[in-house]
């Protein structure tokens, strides 16, 4: 499956990239419950609300865990539970489509279903909630996204462009450099955009898996291309960046 890296936790940990994140006139606020640590942007400030939502969220989760421990520990896809909450239904559906484990899709799914649910509320048309570099987006004009790809040069200085016309949208990556989750490959990050955040976060995974350093950027992206309902893929490995779909990539240094 090829050699990990060794990561760099205390940077994630401290989530430094938040500082970058613009609110633009948008409320901002922070929710954690377990492991989720949520950064959230929206249209007026709906903190108790998210909290609900991603305690209820985690409770289906953590339950549905108990009751199936292989749901939590599996690399590979695992059989679809009917009566399973629709969050864990989501992440199988997602790990089943990008060939991974279903707690590869947690991240971007928690971050899609809190968003979801803070759009139903009144006066809230425009969230941006991320959750460990996996970002759920509804805003009314485009954004920005930058590429966090710890010690590659090109970290934070590449970001893609999303369409007000794509959203919402699913914007997730992988790494094998920084963070917590496990990864076989050697991306400094695995970036993927699709209308699922839930799917962009299992792809993410997957693809980063699949980089074998810098002369594997091609084959990684055909793998991105193989997976249905993703929108475009972009993979850093040191100084070499290569991109798949329907991504416009800018300037952001």
């Amino acid at each position: 499956m090829g050699k990990r890296k060794k990561k760099d936790p205390l940077s994630y940990r401290h989530r430094d990239y938040r500082r970058s994140m613009a609110a633009d006139g948008l409320a901002a606020f922070r929710v954690t419950v377990s492991q989720s640590d949520l950064y959230i942007l929206a249209s007026r400030p709906a903190q108790s609300q998210a909290l609900d939502l991603l305690m209820e969220l985690r409770a289906g989760l953590e339950a549905h865990i108990a009751a199936s421990p292989a749901f939590a520990s599996s690399l590979v896809p695992v059989e679809d539970d009917p009566l399973a909450p629709p969050l864990v239904r989501e992440m199988s559906a997602a790990a089943a489509a990008a060939g991974v484990g279903p707690m590869a899709a947690v991240a971007g799914a928690i971050a899609e279903r809190v968003g979801r649910g803070l759009l139903a509320l009144e006066g809230v048309d425009e969230v941006v909630v991320e959750n460990g570099g996996d970002v759920f987006i509804q805003r009314a004009s485009d954004a920005v996204a930058a590429l966090f790809a710890g010690g590659s040069p090109l970290s934070g200085r590449v970001g893609i462009r999303i369409a007000a016309a794509a959203m919402p949208a699913g914007v997730c990556t992988s790494s094998a450099s920084i963070g917590h989750s496990l990864s076989f490959g050697e991306a400094d990050a695995a970036c993927v955009v699709a209308e699922s955040a839930a799917l962009a976060d299992a792809a993410a995974t997957r693809i980063a898996n699949e980089t074998r350093g810098p002369d594997g950027i091609e084959a990684a992206l055909e793998t991105a291309a193989a997976i249905p309902g993703l929108r475009g893929a972009v993979v850093i490995v040191h100084d070499r960046l290569g991109a798949w779909g329907e991504v416009e990539l800018v300037d952001v240094a």
